[in-house]
Formats: C-alpha cells, structure tokens, sequence
C-alpha cells in the first residue's frame, strides 16, 4: 500500500526557508539579496533568508550582517573558520525552519526564480524537487566535460540513485531535512546524502547561468576532493577493484614464477635478465601501492568520524535568538 505525502499548508501558512552558503561573495552578495527577495515577496507566505558565511577573507560578513540589520527575515551565521561548501550548507539546513527549505548557490548560477516552480512540486506532494542542468554557460569545455563524467561513473559505482547533472540547487521537504540532521558524517556530500534519504523525489530541468560575479571557488584540486568524497560516502567498488587487482596480479605472478620453473629446470634455458625482473617489480609494487592508497583513503574517513570533533562551530549568529532557542531544544548545533 503506498503512504500517502505528508499534508502541505497552503501558501499564507507555509514558512519558506531559503539557505546560501557563501564564502568571497562580497561582489554579488547584494544582486543575491535583491533577486531572493523580489521572488521570496512574491509567494505569498512568510520566509527567511538564512546566509552561512563559511569564513570569508573578504567583506561578505559585514555585507551579511547590514543585511540582517535591516531585515529581521535575513538571517546570518559566521562560521569560526573555512570549513567547506558542504559543511556550510549543512550549518544552514541546521539553522533553518522553514516548513520548505531550499538549497541554492550564492553565486547566482541557480537562478531564484525557479522557487516557485519548486514550491508548486512541493505542493503536489514530492518531498524534494532537484534542480537538473541541461546546459552550463560560461564553464569551459574540460569542466563541461568532467562534471558529466564524473556522475555518470558515480551512478555506476553506487547503488544509490543519484540523479545525474545535479547540483545542490533543491527544494527540501522538513521531513527531509531533519533525517539530513541525523546524518553527522564529516566528509559530506549533500545531493548523495539527500539521495540516500529517499522520500519521493522529482527533477525541474533548467539552463544553468554564468557566475554573476567573483571567481568559482571548486579549483581543480577542490573538485578532484569534491569527487573523492563522493565515490568513497558512497561506494566500496574501489576497494573490491582493489581487491580483484590483487588477485589478478598474484596469478598472472604465479603464472610467470611456473615460467621460470620451466625454462630453468626442463629447458635448460637462460631466464631473461634485470629488464623482466624490473618489469614485474615495478608493476607489482605500483598495484601495491595503489591498493595501500585507496584503503588508506577509506581508513582516513574512518578516522576522521571515530573523532567524533563538530561539524563546525559558530563565531557568531544574527536574527535568530528565538529560532536557536528552538534548535537547541530539538538537539542542533
């Protein structure tokens, strides 16, 4: 028997939660709020804006915290240090309490306008509404390139369903949001997690824009990060690949060592100098190598969620006395 979705509010009940992770965002912070709040006013209902600074090196700060001076819907929270998109995002989930909450990149890449549209889904009763690219403008070729290849090889490692050219850009039913609560792990990535969780889940295609202004802040190294931990949150192909090379190796080692046996004690033969030696050696201790570093990688997270350190910490909060208050009592950071 399938469960029926949760009852929605309608529009002049339904709180909206709108969270924008932000770091170096001092340039296209005011063109974020003006947009956010031209939609958010046109809904109907009540709304926060939450804004998550995850240690700026520039004024996206002070900007936030102007912003919450002169609205009490904005609502700002400095985290202590740089602790990562994801983990920034996360603090704002945690922070937000709205009956929708939805996700979105503070660069305006994920235009704000399709909110209502998400809320509509959201009405009809799927509990998240992802946001999938069907072009990227202003990315080159190679990033273009790479991001298809990575999710297309990430669907292939899991056994998740993690729906392919997505960002972080969704609408978050509050059930939803609250089972990401009970999921503390350090090395997050967020459209898997939100995957996992299941609930009924539904795309809204759309045309990704140029960055407004400022610069990307997923360098190569960044997203070579970003990949890594979302193949190893999610799948253990890598180590049974591991595991598989091993075998294969010691038979193929097995096979060349009944060679030798042969040439030397019924052929009589000469067994071939330091070249063949070398060659084995080297593949053989590079499969080796390989093998240590992918387990090494998983006993790193290992280590890391034994830890048992916060997530992050908050320097400092704005607008949201009476909201900590509630969180506090519900368990939250």
């Amino acid at each position: 028997m399938t469960q029926a979705a949760r009852p929605r509010p309608d529009a002049a009940h339904t709180r909206v939660s709108v969270v924008a992770p932000c770091f170096d965002e001092q340039e296209g912070l005011p063109a974020l709020r003006a947009r956010l709040t031209t939609v958010l006013d046109g809904l109907g209902c009540p709304w926060e804006l939450v804004l998550v600074d995850d240690g700026s090196r520039d004024g996206t700060l002070a900007l936030m915290r102007a912003f919450a001076a002169e609205d009490p819907r904005i609502k700002a929270v400095g985290l202590s240090r740089n602790f990562g998109h994801q983990v920034a995002a996360t603090a704002g989930l945690d922070h937000a309490t709205g009956d929708a909450v939805i996700l979105i990149d503070a660069d305006l890449q994920d235009p704000p306008e399709l909110i209502p549209q998400m809320l509509d889904l959201w009405r009809e009763g799927w509990d998240v509404v992802y946001a999938q690219r069907r072009t990227r403008v202003g990315e080159t070729v190679f990033k273009r390139w790479t991001a298809q290849a990575f999710y297309r090889v990430l669907r292939s490692l899991t056994q998740v369903h993690i729906p392919l050219d997505t960002g972080d850009f969704r609408l978050m039913d509050r059930q939803v949001v609250d089972a990401l609560h009970q999921l503390p792990e350090r090395h997050r990535f967020l459209r898997g997690l939100v995957s996992w969780v299941g609930f009924r889940q539904t795309g809204l295609v759309f045309d990704r824009a140029e960055r407004f202004a400022g610069t990307t802040k997923y360098p190569l190294r960044k997203m070579l990060s970003f990949a890594l931990d979302g193949i190893t949150g999610f799948s253990f192909v890598p180590l049974q690949v591991a595991s598989w090379l091993g075998v294969w190796v010691s038979i193929l080692a097995f096979l060349a060592i009944c060679w030798v046996l042969w040439e030397t004690l019924v052929m009589h033969g000469t067994v071939p100098g330091w070249a063949s030696l070398m060659v084995a050696i080297l593949f053989i201790g590079g499969v080796q190598l390989l093998t240590i570093g992918l387990i090494g990688e998983y006993i790193g997270r290992i280590l890391d969620e034994v830890r048992q350190r916060p997530l992050y910490l908050v320097r400092e909060r704005h607008n949201l006395a009476r909201e900590f208050e509630a969180l506090r009592e519900a368990g939250r950071p």
